[in-house]
């Protein structure tokens, strides 16, 4: 008896086992029929020619899945003006019956691991942003045909990685099938790990979903800041120059500017800050763009007329990024920069905002407002003919072991 129950268990998982593989290469069979159906793809290298397809981006942008600032073509066209000296751009658009059903941006750069510079095809993001993937509404067919591009063009790249692969909710696995039904096989790791509030219909809901304790100390922030010293909340989220907006309002911005030099930034000398001489004129013309597009959100703290605090965020379909935070240094001990975030998610509330990506790392205040976390992942495919980006996949793997013995990954394997 045990025997027979043990055979029929045993053929049972053999009989999923297969179902669940067959399941894989069936989807994996569909998405190359698909991309075959799609076999137009066509590659941009510079910017002049890229500006021909910026009607039809646009057009795509509305159906990506978890769209931002940094997925439109004013993000790229920004960026690579002013980090694009030293970089190969390779944008992919993938047509069919001679439209444009999606487009997949990415870069071939330098980047130095340890003992050396390896060329790396990667999305132009430069950690800019916290998702990325093909534009437009049918990304995994768009990816499979971008990725089978790649297989047959001329290598001029050491290694791929891709960055900032959302979790099944917005990637869903798609960019790895497409990677595998390509022949470029990857290898999957958390990339980073970002502290998301996800808002609710009204204030006291969200209150409701903290402790007691926190409930308490975030009411008397905002009593002691806004009713007690009578600080003024400025929040500027113009509508697009569509419809008839898009004013930067550099009068705000030029105080944004101010306080993040009378904060931690000043003292910042290799960095991205708005401050920083490298990232100053980029920060600038991002802001530009992201006005015309109305897609900026910019929170101010002003007392008595001066500023002492800001929070600068991208936002669109309802989802809020924050990109930068900065509090006068001598005002931030009386709780300024936690009211500031509070009135701003409160305000958010009121205008119908879903969601707030607060962004990777560990801060206290994060912890102390994220209702969840969300993990972005990158995918990396080393060609075996490629000896220096074989040994940085070793690397990895032999640091990965070192620094957690208890749960070191397996070798990698080919």
């Amino acid at each position: 008896m045990v025997g027979a129950r043990f055979s029929r268990r045993f053929s049972g998982e053999l009989q999923f086992s297969s179902h669940f593989r067959d399941g894989a290469q069936t989807r994996e069979r569909g998405l190359r029929l698909k991309a075959r159906a799609m076999s137009a793809v066509l590659e941009i290298n510079d910017l002049e020619q890229l500006a021909q397809i910026q009607l039809a981006w646009n057009a795509l942008l509305p159906g990506t899945p978890g769209a931002s600032f940094f997925h439109t073509f004013d993000w790229l066209d920004t960026y690579w003006r002013h980090f694009g000296e030293g970089q190969k751009l390779r944008v992919l658009v993938v047509r069919s019956d001679g439209s444009t059903v999606g487009i997949l941006p990415l870069c071939v750069r330098k980047e130095r691991y340890g003992w050396g510079m390896l060329r790396v095809l990667t999305y132009p993001l430069d950690n800019g942003g916290t998702w990325f993937g093909p534009i437009g509404p049918s990304p995994a067919a768009t990816m499979l045909a971008a990725m089978q591009h790649i297989r047959r063009t001329p290598r001029d790249w050491d290694m791929i990685e891709l960055r900032g692969i959302g979790p099944d909710a917005i990637d869903g696995g798609r960019t790895a099938r497409a990677l595998r039904a390509a022949n470029l096989f990857s290898e999957k790791h958390e990339y980073q790990t970002m502290s998301v509030v996800d808002l609710p219909a009204c204030w006291n809901d969200f209150l409701a979903g903290k402790s007691w304790t926190l409930r308490r100390q975030f009411r008397r922030t905002l009593h002691h800041v806004f009713d007690e010293r009578g600080t003024q909340f400025v929040r500027h989220r113009p509508a697009p120059a569509r419809e008839g907006d898009g004013d930067p309002r550099w009068d705000l911005y030029a105080m944004c500017e101010a306080t993040a030099r009378t904060s931690w930034q000043s003292s910042v000398r290799n960095g991205n800050t708005r401050t920083h001489e490298r990232a100053r004129a980029h920060c600038r013309a991002a802001h530009e763009a992201a006005a015309r597009l109305g897609m900026v959100d910019l929170n101010l703290l002003l007392l008595a007329g001066h500023p002492v605090a800001f929070l600068y965020n991208y936002h669109y379909q309802g989802r809020i990024i924050t990109l930068e935070t900065g509090c006068d240094a001598a005002a931030g001990r009386d709780g300024i920069g936690m009211a500031l975030v509070l009135q701003s998610m409160k305000d958010g509330i009121e205008r119908g905002d879903r969601l707030i990506d607060l962004g990777p790392g560990e801060c206290e205040h994060m912890r102390r407002l994220r209702t969840h976390t969300e993990t972005s992942y990158r995918l990396t495919y080393t060609p075996l003919g490629s000896l220096r980006s074989q040994a940085v996949r070793w690397g990895r793997w032999v640091k990965n072991r070192w620094h957690r013995p208890a749960t070191a990954p397996a070798a990698p394997t080919t």
